[in-house]
């Protein structure tokens, strides 16, 4: 049997780590000057090479901004970051999120799930259906939360790529930890019952190619989470 090798994270990525949850954290707020690279290599005894090339990388990544001779700012990262910053605030705290992120996330899987739906059913097969059917009953039967809610990710994830749109399943992986999370609370919350009845009503829909009832389906599932009897959040 082989075994990977393990590796510890180099100085650079603790110092992106670091910066990363005191921005997410509201401990470096936006718009705050970062000390001069000297002061912060000496204040978190690492060489001045790991400071330069991590600010660089936060850069790219949304969460600074590099003014030349003037200095690095938190940057505005919710209006102006890219894929890799929502990532980073995917997997903040372990995947953790707070109330106004899961209710973010919510409302954009409404309008992600819509558009899977409304692309898929004109296209979808009998044997692609069925597939669907079977993530949807493998919920049912799923013996943990943990189970249960990977299945359910399946199932959304396969949805997506049946939508035919080739940057939906890669939108829907980026978000895999905390969906992840918010269904598994779900499960606890009202059940694994529950999560496999929403699912095969939605199978239901998809199967009488009916888009827009469909769209109804899940939309008021989601909403249920958001404002109704099944919040997910408190």
């Amino acid at each position: 049997m082989e075994f990977n090798k393990l590796s510890a994270p180099s100085l650079k990525e603790l110092f992106i780590k670091e910066l990363e949850t005191m921005i997410l954290s509201g401990r470096l707020p936006i718009g705050s000057k970062l000390p001069p690279e000297r002061e912060l290599a000496q204040s978190m005894q690492v060489s001045r090479a790991v400071i330069n090339t991590g600010i660089t990388e936060l850069a790219r990544k949304g969460f600074l901004i590099i003014r030349p001779r003037i200095g690095t700012f938190v940057a505005d990262y919710r209006r102006d970051g890219t894929l890799e910053t929502l990532i980073a605030i995917m997997n903040y705290n372990g995947g953790i999120l707070r109330d106004d992120e899961i209710r973010s996330i919510l409302e954009l899987r409404i309008a992600l799930d819509s558009l899977a739906v409304r692309l898929c059913i004109p296209k979808i097969t009998e044997s692609e259906i069925r597939i669907l059917k079977e993530y949807a009953n493998s919920i049912k039967n799923a013996a943990t939360n943990d189970l249960a809610s990977e299945l359910a990710f399946s199932f959304q994830h396969e949805l997506a790529f049946l939508s035919g749109n080739t940057l939906l399943p890669l939108l829907f992986s980026s978000f895999k930890a905390p969906v992840m999370s918010l269904w598994n609370r779900y499960c606890t919350l009202y059940g694994i019952e529950t999560l496999y009845k929403n699912t095969a009503l939605l199978c239901d829909c998809i199967e009488l190619r009916d888009a827009q009832r469909a769209v109804d389906c899940l939309t008021s599932t989601i909403e249920e989470t958001i404002h109704g009897t099944k919040k997910i959040y408190y």
